[in-house]
């Protein structure tokens, strides 16, 4: 696929701020003249609805294994369906999750990382892909509202260990997440406009 415009995902444990700082991206983005356009995952799709409502707010967690293959089919869905359209348009799609999100989260829960990679091998690789570093104590405190299955202290711990070693293989850009919002947001903002500008 030749796109012409570019993707963008933020990523980081829940309660980071990515859903926040991903719409003043766009928001930022928008008013400096650049068409984007914000999406999320699991995706607002068929297969994402699955997820949301039967997988993450079920009783308990499903194995991980079905978890990794249910994203890795939304996120084809969210691929083909919104995220290439956009980008054929020439636009900048921040997504607020991506394929990162399945290495963290379905890696941490004891899957191999390289087959979590390949069977999201299809998926278009980002053109930046942004980690929000927060501690997973400061994320539990954060989260008021009733929690998903995934989001424990232990799990949220672990979670945070794979996506720190993806900013070591050098496949995150790390941003400190746990500032004041206006910080974070300057700083994704000044990553995002240089990496567009020298393009």
């Amino acid at each position: 696929m030749k796109k012409k415009g570019f993707l963008i995902c933020i990523e980081g444990i829940d309660a980071s701020g990515k859903t926040t700082q991903a719409k003043l991206l766009v928001k930022n983005l928008t008013t400096r003249g650049y068409e984007a356009v914000y999406t999320t995952e699991p995706s607002k799709g068929f297969y994402g609805q699955i997820l949301r409502e039967k997988i993450l707010q079920g009783e308990k967690r499903v194995p991980a294994i079905f978890e990794a293959l249910l994203f890795a089919i939304d996120r084809l869905d969210h691929v083909e369906k919104e995220i290439k359209p956009a980008l054929m348009q020439g636009k900048i799609v921040i997504s607020d999750r991506y394929v990162y999100s399945s290495i963290a989260y379905q890696g941490a829960a004891g899957l191999d990382l390289k087959w979590i990679e390949e069977i999201n091998k299809w998926a278009l690789k980002p053109d930046l892909a942004i980690y929000l570093d927060v501690p997973a104590e400061v994320v539990i405190k954060r989260i008021k509202r009733k929690r998903s299955v995934m989001e424990t202290l232990q799990n949220q711990k672990k979670v945070r260990e794979v996506y720190l070693r993806l900013v070591k293989e050098g496949k995150l850009i790390l941003v400190n997440g746990n500032r004041p919002i206006e910080e974070v947001e300057r700083e994704i903002l000044r990553k995002v406009l240089n990496f567009l500008e020298n393009r």
